[in-house]
C-alpha cells in the first residue's frame, strides 16, 4: 500500500494490464480443474453407477434382496420430474447427459433382456417302474430279510 502513494497515475494504470506470474503448475491446474470432475460430480457419477449397475446385475434376482435392489434402481431410474438434489434427472443433467435419453436407453435394455430370457419349462416326471426280478433288492425285501434273520 505505501508503495501505491509514491506511484504515478499512469505507473498505475500500466500495473492494471501486466501480465501476472504464474507457476507452470499454477498455470496447468486451470485446466485440470476442467477435465477432472468436482468432488460432488464425482459421487453423483457414483450414485448412476451404482443405480445402473443394480438395475443390469439384478434384473433377474430370485431373492429378496436382490429384487429390491432392482427394485429401488428402476424406480429411482423412472421417476420424473423429482426436483429433490440426488434425483436421476438431476444427476444426469449435472453430468452433462439427457436424462430422458439415458432412460430410454437402458429401458430398451431392460425389455430385450426380459424378452431374451427363456421361460420356464414344466415337466412330470413319471414315478420309475420297478422291476419285478431285479438283481438288487428293493428295501421292503430287505427289512423282511432282517426280521427273519433276527428271529431265528
Amino acid at each position: 500500500m505505501m508503495q501505491e502513494k509514491g506511484l504515478s497515475v499512469e505507473e498505475k494504470v500500466s500495473s492494471l494490464f501486466q501480465t501476472d506470474t504464474l507457476l507452470p503448475d499454477q498455470y496447468l491446474d486451470t485446466f485440470r480443474r476442467k477435465t477432472h470432475l468436482e468432488p460432488e460430480k464425482r459421487l453423483m457419477l457414483a450414485v448412476l453407477e451404482d443405480a445402473i449397475a443394480c438395475f443390469q446385475k439384478y434384473i433377474h434376482a430370485r431373492d429378496g434382496k436382490g429384487k429390491t435392489l432392482f427394485r429401488d434402481a428402476a424406480e429411482w431410474i423412472e421417476e420424473e420430474n423429482a426436483d429433490w438434489l440426488f434425483s436421476f434427472e438431476n444427476i444426469c443433467e449435472m453430468l452433462g447427459f439427457n436424462p430422458q435419453y439415458v432412460r430410454d436407453g437402458l429401458m430398451r435394455w431392460k425389455a430385450a433382456k426380459l424378452q431374451a430370457r427363456p421361460q420356464a419349462k414344466v415337466y412330470r416326471l413319471a414315478p420309475r417302474e420297478i422291476k419285478e426280478h431285479s438283481p438288487v433288492a428293493s428295501p421292503s425285501e430287505t427289512g423282511q430279510r432282517l426280521l427273519k434273520a433276527a428271529s431265528r
